[in-house]
């Protein structure tokens, strides 16, 4: 509560109020601007330096430096709390749950997000430079990502060498503890190690932008090795995966704006939906969609306390797909909100689809949707023999 009434005392509301809405000074010691809640022509949205308060006239919104950050960018209040600490440099602490277990600081945290953005500066150096990433930018290539399409969504190459990132963190100051920490390091036999080794990355952020991991696709044959197809970041303190779905920091407030979120499965269908024009496309990191996903979503679907708008999931049109669809239905009763299930009759997903039809199929393939009940009851009739009486009745 002491550093919850200290932050909102020292982030001056109409500072962060600035960084989103224009704003002018109207008297009375007020500013005003046009509301960042809803759409108008002529500014009723004021805010009260010397009271540290906002309303908006129009839609009746208003409240502290807090309640506007968490409005404006979809924050729990922790998460708003964080970013106004780290704003006017205040330190948190953070209890991890027990009187024994380990504190983590607000500067800790600020130091792991800070490593994983030296990280990506130096993935996407190598894509875009290294002799040694022309297998993975044919591979880009021919899924049908340029170059300007990596760079919007910050793909990176992980060198085929032992400790490449790792000696270049430790020399912009990490140490190996901070390294192991965020999960860019490992210990190996002869020392710390880098954990993604001859692998596209994909940075991935939390809701409110900072970067918190990374998910890596192997190069190498089976032969060469036998890790996983796709490699994630471990549970850190700053990354865990059942909270955080890719591309969220992109396609939030188009999610918020449109009341839609498509679900892709994969970090290439996520770049080909949004470059083909759903910017409202977000996928799981490495885990089945599930509780923590939808308590996310929750909030950017949420409008006067009630669920608005669809949600859709695409799926491979294969049998695992099928079953990821079935599993998603059994979750269907915790949306108040529509849901629904896209599957390209051949099996395509987004990323293929693209490639092969263009950008209006994958558009074409969302709009062509169908209830996720509708799906599911389709699914399990597919399973009996209804030109019989018996099937009929089973």
């Amino acid at each position: 509560v002491g550093s919850e009434m200290c932050i909102r005392d020292s982030a001056p509301i109409d500072e962060v109020v600035a960084d989103y809405v224009q704003l002018k000074n109207a008297g009375g010691g007020q500013k005003k601007g046009l509301c960042p809640f809803h759409d108008e022509k002529s500014p009723s949205f004021h805010v009260t330096p010397s009271k540290g308060y906002f309303h908006c006239f129009g839609c009746q919104t208003g409240g502290d430096v807090i309640a506007f950050l968490m409005k404006i960018d979809h924050l729990t209040f922790t998460e708003t709390i964080e970013r106004l600490a780290d704003r006017i440099g205040y330190t948190l602490r953070y209890d991890e749950g027990s009187n024994t277990g380990p504190v983590v600081t607000s500067s800790t945290r600020n130091r792991l997000i800070a490593a994983h953005s030296e990280a990506a500066k130096f993935y996407q150096e190598q894509l875009n430079t290294s002799p040694d990433a022309a297998h993975g930018r044919d591979l880009l290539t021919k899924r049908g990502f340029d170059k300007d399409a990596c760079m919007q969504f910050g793909v990176g190459f992980a060198p085929d060498e032992w400790d490449a990132l790792t000696k270049h963190l430790r020399a912009q100051g990490y140490s190996i503890d901070e390294l192991e920490t965020a999960g860019l390091s490992k210990m190996g036999q002869r020392g710390p190690i880098d954990r993604f080794r001859n692998r596209l990355t994909w940075p991935i952020r939390d809701i409110s932008g900072d970067l918190v991991g990374f998910g890596a696709r192997k190069l190498a044959s089976d032969e060469e090795d036998t890790g996983p197809k796709y490699l994630n970041t471990p549970e850190t303190s700053i990354y865990k995966k059942s909270q955080v779905l890719y591309g969220l920091d992109k396609a939030k407030k188009e999610i918020a704006k449109k009341r839609q979120v498509v679900i892709v499965e994969g970090y290439t269908d996520v770049m080909a939906a949004h470059l083909a024009g759903i910017p409202t496309a977000v996928a799981t990191c490495g885990t089945a969609f599930g509780d923590e996903h939808i308590r996310i979503l929750r909030r950017l679907l949420m409008d006067d306390d009630a669920f608005r708008g669809e949600v859709i999931f695409t799926f491979d049109g294969d049998a695992a797909g099928q079953k990821a669809a079935l599993r998603a239905f059994e979750d269907d009763q915790k949306f108040v909100a529509q849901t629904f299930v896209a599957v390209e009759p051949n099996g395509m997903d987004p990323c293929e689809l693209r490639q092969a039809h263009g950008d209006d199929a994958v558009r074409n393939l969302v709009a062509r949707r169908v209830p996720l009940f509708e799906f599911a009851i389709k699914s399990v009739i597919a399973n009996y023999d209804i030109t019989a009486a018996e099937g009929r009745v089973n």
